[in-house]
C-alpha cells in the first residue's frame, strides 16, 4: 500500500538526500545544490526523522548508505532524473535562461542570500540561480554569468568592478559581553571562534599580534572550515569571531552581533570583493542582476560597511582604468 500524497515528504528533502547519494559527500552535494553544508545536513536529518529510519552512516571522509538508504536512493535517483530531464525540456521551450551567479559559500550565505528578497521584489519575473562554491570556475565553460570574487586589486581581472573593501574586527552576540572587552586580559577570558583558512589576516594569531596581545583565549578555541559556520556560531553566543564586517553588516545593524570595544580593533584586509562578468556584452537580465549587486554594494560603502570606523574606501571602479582612486594615499594597482 502506497503512502498518502499528503503525508509524503517534501521534494526539497528528497533533493538533498539524492544529491548526497550521488556524490557520497555532503560537501559536494552542497556545491551541487548551491546550499551550505549545514543546510544539506538538516535536509537529510529531516528526511530521516520523517521516515523514522537512518539513511546514511557518517564517516570521516564522506558517507555510506544504510540498507534503507540504498533502497530509497535506487527509486528516488531515477525519479528525480526523469524530473530533471522534463524540466530541462520545458525550459528550452519557454526560452528562458536563468542568470547564474557564483560566489564563495561564505559570501553567498552571509551577503547574497539575505538580500535576494529585494532582487525578487524589483524583478519578480527574473530567474536567478545562485552557485555557492569555493572553487574558481571557468565562467563561460561552466555556464556562469556573474561571479563575486575575493582578491587584491592586483589579482582582479580586467574590467572587474570593485564592490567593497573588507574590514576585520572581533564580533560576538551581545550576551557574550565582547562589546565591553577593552583589554587583552578581558579578551583572554572569552572563547574564540577560529576560521580554518590559509589567509593569515583572517586568523586570530594575526589580529592578536597586531594589537600587541601575547595570549589567546584561556577558554579554548572553536574551529570551522566555512566562514558562514563561524558567524552562525558567533550568533549563537558560542564565542568571539573575527568578523568580516562588510559581509555581516545586517547582523551588526540589527544588534544580533556587536563589535568588540577593544581600542584599534578594526583592521583593513588586503583583499576586496569584485564583480566579474563572463561576457563583455551580457544579455539584459544579466545586466539587471549586475546592476542590483552594484547597488547593494554601494549601500555598504555609503554606510561605512557597518557600525565601525574603517579606513577610507574607494568608490566602485574598474580595474585598469587610467587613474584609479587612492586608498590611504596609495594607488590601487
Amino acid at each position: 500500500m502506497s503512502e498518502p500524497l499528503a503525508r509524503l515528504f517534501s521534494l526539497d528533502l528528497l533533493k538533498g538526500f539524492v544529491a548526497v547519494g550521488r556524490r557520497m559527500s555532503i560537501t559536494q552535494a552542497a556545491e551541487d545544490l548551491c546550499l551550505t553544508q549545514s543546510a544539506v545536513s538538516r535536509q537529510v536529518r529531516a528526511l530521516e526523522e520523517q521516515l523514522q529510519v537512518r539513511l546514511f552512516i557518517r564517516r570521516h571522509r564522506g558517507v555510506a548508505f544504510t540498507p534503507e538508504g540504498e533502497r530509497l536512493f535506487r527509486s528516488a535517483d531515477g525519479a528525480l532524473l526523469q524530473l530533471q530531464n522534463v524540466a530541462a525540456e520545458l525550459r528550452k521551450r519557454d526560452g528562458r535562461q536563468p542568470v547564474t551567479v557564483t560566489a564563495s559559500i561564505g559570501v553567498a550565505g552571509l551577503w547574497l542570500l539575505p538580500r535576494l528578497g529585494s532582487l525578487q521584489r524589483q524583478y519578480p519575473g527574473l530567474d536567478v540561480r545562485l552557485s555557492a562554491n569555493n572553487q574558481i570556475s571557468d565562467l563561460r565553460a561552466d555556464g556562469i554569468d556573474l561571479a563575486i570574487r575575493y582578491c587584491p586589486a592586483s589579482a582582479a581581472p580586467p574590467l572587474a568592478v570593485h564592490l567593497f573593501d573588507e574590514t576585520i574586527a572581533p564580533v560576538a552576540n551581545p550576551s557574550v559581553g565582547a562589546h565591553r572587552v577593552a583589554t587583552p586580559e578581558a579578551l583572554a577570558e572569552l572563547p574564540l571562534i577560529e576560521f580554518d583558512d590559509p589567509r593569515p589576516w583572517l586568523h586570530w594569531r594575526n589580529w592578536l599580534g597586531a594589537q600587541g596581545y601575547r595570549q589567546a583565549s584561556r577558554r579554548g578555541i572553536l574551529r570551522f572550515n566555512q566562514y558562514d559556520q563561524v558567524i552562525h556560531a558567533a550568533l549563537a553566543g558560542q564565542g568571539v569571531a573575527l568578523g568580516r564586517l562588510e559581509l555581516i553588516q545586517s547582523w551588526i545593524d540589527g544588534g544580533q552581533l556587536v563589535v568588540a570595544a577593544t581600542g584599534g580593533a578594526a583592521m583593513p584586509s588586503p583583499n576586496a570583493f569584485w564583480l566579474i562578468h563572463a561576457r563583455e556584452q551580457p544579455r539584459e537580465d544579466v545586466r539587471r542582476v549586475a546592476e542590483w549587486i552594484r547597488s547593494e554594494a554601494a549601500g555598504i560603502a555609503a554606510t561605512g560597511g557597518a557600525s565601525h570606523s574603517p579606513p577610507a574606501r574607494p568608490t566602485p571602479t574598474l580595474v585598469g582604468q587610467a587613474n584609479p582612486p587612492s586608498r590611504n594615499g596609495r594607488l590601487i594597482r
